[in-house]
Formats: structure tokens, sequence, C-alpha cells
């Protein structure tokens, strides 16, 4: 397929300057197989370069290209401008954060949420002489959910933090399950204690957005779930 001309339409904001959010258009040749963020580097380069965004690896794999692409949230470092079907694109900034500019949001809210469930490891016995292993059938139920790239993509469509913002969030609280599920951790207890409330698991809303929306197939809704059956009262 040959190159195409697209019409590109980027929400523009600079918070310091006091004025309202505009859409800015931009005309481009795009080739096949040519991803959204390969398209914004040339126009920066190009066209406008006051456009801001933030990306890194460019290979789905540092989540810092997430933003809302034709309404949908997404990595645009592996959409494909071919593939989204019209040839007129807008791209936005993720929705539940404060923006920055343009479509670079403030991510430290986000991190934060993920700091308040202690994501790290806390074993019951003493430290071995080598490392932990654990066997594989153990590691079933944790494995997925390792594979989170911090993309706030979960955040970005959830109800409850678009509401609420005490609520821990779908990501924090999948990292929370990583941990809760892993057989080598022992502090279940403590674990669960952090998100026994409203701003924790019982604060979902279960629409399973977080868990359809993640570029990585986590699936934060299930791990919400599991926890509050453990929360559950034992009759």
């Amino acid at each position: 397929m040959p190159a195409k001309r697209f019409n590109v339409s980027v929400r523009r904001h600079d918070p310091t300057s006091g004025e309202s959010p505009w859409f800015q258009d931009y005309e481009v040749e795009v080739a096949e197989g040519v991803t959204v963020l390969e398209t914004l580097l040339r126009i920066q380069a190009e066209q406008d370069g006051t456009l801001a965004f933030r990306y890194s690896c460019r290979g789905a794999v540092c989540g810092s290209c997430a933003m809302v692409v034709n309404g949908e949230v997404s990595l645009a470092c592996r959409t494909q401008v071919h593939g989204l079907g019209n040839d007129r694109i807008t791209v936005e900034p993720l929705p539940n954060l404060e923006v920055v500019r343009d479509l670079v949001v403030d991510m430290d809210f986000f991190l934060e949420k993920n700091l308040d469930i202690r994501p790290w490891f806390d074993p019951a016995d003493p430290d071995p002489p080598h490392e932990r292993l654990v066997d594989p059938s153990d590691w079933t139920e944790a494995e997925p959910y390792t594979n989170c790239i911090l993309c706030a993509s979960c955040h970005a469509v959830c109800p409850v933090t678009a509401r609420d913002p005490s609520y821990l969030g779908p990501a924090a609280l999948a990292k929370h399950h990583r941990f809760l599920a892993d057989a080598r951790d022992g502090a279940a207890e403590k674990r669960l204690a952090l998100v026994d409330d409203d701003a924790g698991v019982w604060g979902c809303d279960v629409v399973w957005n977080c868990s359809k929306i993640c570029p990585k197939g986590v699936r934060p809704t299930q791990g919400i779930l599991a926890s509050r059956e453990r929360l559950k009262p034992k009759s």
C-alpha cells in the first residue's frame, strides 16, 4: 500500500499559559506500517518543534507513550496509522491525570498509588544462602501480574479513578495481587489490610475496563476479586 495523506489532530494544552486546550491539525504523508508515535516524531521534527509528548523504548515495554488515539487508549508505539480505518486521526492525552503539556501527563499521582501497596518482597523466613527458588506451579497465579509496565492505561479508563482520587486504582491493585499471589511472600495479612476498604478492592465497580485495555494482558479486576474472596468473613 502506498503512502497516504492523513490529517492528525492533536489536543494541545499548556496549563501555565492560562489558555484553554485546543486541537491543532497537521497534514502528513504516512507509509503503511508506520505507527502513531513515528508520525508524531515526524510532525515534531518537520512541522512543529513545540509539540510535547513522552516516549522511550518504542517497543511497548516502557509504557511511556500511552495516549488516546481516535477515542481509544493505546500505546502510540504499536498503533499503526493505516490500521485506524480513516484518514483523520485524533490524538489526546490520557484522562484522569493532570496534563503537564500537550500529550504529557503528570504520572506522580499514579505512581504514588503503587507505593501505597508495599510493592516489595516481604518473606516470612530468613534469607537463604542463595536465591529464593519457586516451583513453576506455584508461580502461575502471580506471573501474569509481573507484566505490568505502569503505562497508566488502566487508570485512564477506570470510572472509579475518574471520580474518587483516594482510590488506589487498578494498576496498584494488580501489583498488590502480584505480591499476594507470590508463594514466597509472607506478608499476606498485612497486604490484605492495606486494601480492605473503599479506596482499595471494595471500591472497584467491576466493569473490567482495565482488563480489556491493558496492552500487556494484565487483568487487574481478576486480582481484585481474588483479594475480595480472601477478605470475606469465614462462616
